[in-house]
């Protein structure tokens, strides 16, 4: 067996294989990094047998995927071991709703923080509150652009391509924007897209997170599409409000850093 680069159309269909394996979806931040990695394909002479990436950042070789094809699993756990040696990787990122990809974790014993919450949709109908009805919400324009970087400051990039993309959405009261609205289609997973939002800091605790995760939901079901979001372990106000909002968690990303045996002392 051998492991070869490729680009990630060249395995397009084995990535199709592996989000089959899933028992919940993942949401734009992990994708993010996953596509923004190098994929290799591991071969048995011209088989395929599976795939993986890894993501060269400013805290060193992270791998965000390991996927071996059923037939050969007998096979995976040597396998993902001469992948951690032989890149030198450092740390993995494993959503738990990768059975695989945790249990080999698990089998050498790594390092295990928690990253973050993945949510899905309860579909549970909501009602907004009263008071916030008269609020305008909407695909965002260029003419928006300035009151957006304003309020939002880093917490967004691209705000030109994203408004041309059709990701962000504007929350009005007259002209006062109370918050911004993020919805990223899945590139990986058909049919989902994860939602988020930010509200501006001077009108915080009122509700208006939550409502923008209402209507970002309502909007994903016009376009056919199952929102997913997620956010970081630690921020219980984040939490709160996508659940207060109708999104469930069963699913955790985890951050786990790689302890080989020679470095245990």
């Amino acid at each position: 067996m051998f492991f070869k680069t490729c680009q990630v159309q060249e395995i397009r269909h084995l990535i199709q294989e592996y989000t089959q394996t899933l028992s919940s979806p993942f949401d734009s931040f992990l994708e993010e990094h996953i596509l923004s990695s190098d994929f290799y394909v591991i071969l048995e002479e011209s088989n395929e047998i599976g795939y993986y990436a890894i993501h060269h950042g400013r805290h060193g070789q992270l791998l965000t995927q390991f996927y071996v094809r059923p037939s050969y699993l007998k096979a995976a756990q040597e396998l993902f071991y001469q992948v951690i040696k032989k890149y030198n990787v450092e740390s993995l990122f494993v959503p738990t709703c990768d059975e695989l990809f945790v249990s080999l974790a698990l089998d050498k014993d790594f390092h295990i923080t928690k990253q973050a919450y993945f949510f899905q949709d309860s579909r549970l109908e909501l009602m907004e509150k009263e008071s916030l009805k008269g609020d305008i919400f909407g695909p965002a324009t260029l003419d928006d652009l300035l009151p957006m970087q304003e309020a939002c400051g880093d917490f967004l990039d691209h705000y030109e391509k994203r408004i041309t993309n059709g990701e962000l959405f504007t929350y009005y009261r007259g002209s006062v924007l109370l918050g911004v609205g993020v919805l990223e289609r899945s590139k990986m997973l058909d049919g989902f897209a994860s939602i988020g939002m930010f509200t501006n800091e001077n009108y915080r605790k009122q509700g208006i997170g939550r409502n923008i995760i209402l209507k970002l939901r309502k909007w994903c079901y016009s376009q056919q599409l199952a929102p997913i979001c997620g956010c970081w372990y630690y921020n219980e106000a984040s939490k709160k409000t996508l659940e207060s909002a109708g999104m469930i968690t069963r699913t955790r990303l985890l951050n786990i850093k790689v302890i080989l045996p020679e470095h245990i002392e």
